[in-house]
């Protein structure tokens, strides 16, 4: 089963960038992870990077990737940041978001899982098929049936190393299907692109890389004030798989005119 992946993570106007992002792919499977530091809180940056390379490594040692397993190896990282969080005083509430998405290779089965406002997208055939939900007061207000329009995004109620601690949710496992492609971000890229967007953006390109730089310009030509990161995933040839575009529907990711 053929994966090819590519990864950006871009400084905003922001003093610092507390994104991380990271991929481990072997042959028999594959592992996926965006983190972003909770903004507010000292040591967002560090709680990323922790949660990334304890995440990694663990799953280095896997000779293969099940839910269970992946499941212990959040709870293993969710561990060694309260570890550090208690030897560092001065970042007792550190705490990041985190979005990873998980392939069993042999098997050709996928499943994701996320906390805080990083996300995860599946795409089918051209078409957003799922997106994780937000663990954040605008979803909940926006699942509700309330006005979510004003308030602020960056307001979660989950994230590793926030208290309380909560369970990351996981999706069910999916069987993959050639022309699959995925897309995993922070909320600084999710923001500024609508998924029809990002849809067309994939009915554009011949190639994985040039699906993650077509949205990246779209996002830095519109606001460039958060940090941008993002993995962009495709399984086989999702290039045979789409639609053609039409002009109109192209026009936010081409040059402006002079």
């Amino acid at each position: 089963m053929k994966i090819v992946f590519a990864s950006r993570c871009q400084q905003g106007l922001r003093d610092e960038n507390q994104d991380r992002t990271g991929a481990e792919i072997t042959d028999e499977k594959a592992c996926f992870v965006v983190c972003d530091g909770v903004a507010g809180l000292a040591g967002g940056d560090r709680a990323a990077q922790l949660v990334r390379d304890t995440l990694l490594a663990d799953l280095r040692d896997q000779p293969r990737l099940t839910p269970e397993n992946t499941l212990a190896a959040i709870e293993r990282c969710r561990a060694a940041l309260r570890e550090a969080q208690a030897q560092q005083p001065g970042f007792s509430r550190m705490s990041t978001t985190l979005a990873a998405l998980f392939i069993d290779r042999p098997q050709r089965r996928a499943w994701w899982a996320h906390a805080g406002d990083s996300r995860v997208y599946h795409f089918r055939h051209g078409t957003l098929f799922d997106v994780t939900r937000d663990h954040s007061l605008a979803q909940q207000l926006k699942d509700a049936g309330y006005e979510n329009t004003g308030i602020n995004s960056n307001l979660l109620y989950n994230a590793l190393g926030a208290d309380p601690a909560r369970p990351v949710t996981f999706s069910a496992e999916l069987a993959l299907e050639d022309g699959d492609a995925f897309l995993v971000c922070t909320d600084g890229f999710w923001l500024n692109l609508t998924a029809r967007e990002m849809e067309q953006a994939l009915r554009m390109v011949n190639a994985c890389e040039e699906w993650l730089a077509l949205m990246e310009k779209a996002v830095s030509r519109s606001v460039k004030k958060d940090n941008l990161s993002a993995l962009s995933v495709w399984i086989g040839e999702p290039q045979d798989a789409t639609l053609l575009y039409s002009a109109a529907d192209s026009a936010r990711f081409l040059p402006p005119r002079d």
